[in-house]
């Protein structure tokens, strides 16, 4: 999901800095909202940013105009909640950037909302209902590959988003065949949460897991 620097302007990377300082400081009000009732909050921000960037750097190699990564999306977000993750997502990409790979901060902004927004999506138009307290679903592993391939639809989305608002002309085959190669994540990772879901939940009255995930919020169908 990272665009290669190039791709894009140095104007609209800067609409997207801002972009995605907007959307980061709307995420912080949120969890100021979810700290007032869980004071751990910010310990699963740090957490989220710490499994992704040990998962962008277990597996990523170049596709195209872009890279493939294994993000653990859906795993961390039917396991820290939303907003840690949304946050997390910013905070582990600054951090492969500073250690990692410096080229990628100039497109710093663009990456992290080609993952924030995505997750925003899913998120209220289907994952939060997993998580009312008046519970009218149940985590299946046929809910976790619809949310995964939503997750993915838009992250990959996002990218030709980038691309064809860029400065180089990228073929359609270039980007589709960048779409095509995330369906082998798309079949892995709801492996991977249903795994990890059910393996929390069976602990769930660990005082670690009970204070630090949110897995004793959901029921497994």
């Amino acid at each position: 999901m990272h665009i290669e620097p190039g791709y894009v302007s140095a104007a609209k990377v800067v609409a997207a800095n801002a972009g995605a300082v907007a959307v980061f400081v709307w995420g912080c009000k949120q969890q100021l909202s979810d700290f007032l009732k869980e004071p751990l909050t910010p310990l699963k921000t740090l957490l989220a940013a710490g499994f992704f960037s040990i998962f962008m750097q277990s597996f990523h190699m170049s596709v195209g105009p872009s890279e493939l990564h294994f993000v653990g999306a859906m795993a961390m977000y039917l396991t820290l909640g939303f907003t840690p993750v949304l946050l997390g997502f910013a905070i582990g990409l600054l951090f492969q950037g500073l250690v990692f790979d410096p080229q990628d901060l100039y497109h710093l902004g663009i990456n992290s909302l080609s993952l924030m927004l995505p997750l925003i999506s899913v998120h209220y138009l289907s994952g939060s209902a997993l998580f009312k307290k008046k519970l009218t679903k149940r985590v299946s592993f046929a809910q976790i590959v619809k949310l995964d391939a939503m997750y993915y639809t838009g992250v990959t989305g996002m990218v030709g988003f980038w691309l064809m608002i860029g400065d180089v002309a990228t073929p359609f085959t270039a980007w589709g065949q960048f779409a095509l190669s995330y369906l082998a994540i798309v079949a892995l990772e709801p492996v991977v949460t249903f795994v990890v879901v059910k393996g929390l939940k069976a602990v769930e009255g660990n005082v670690i897991v009970r204070n630090l995930t949110v897995v004793p919020q959901l029921k497994l169908a």
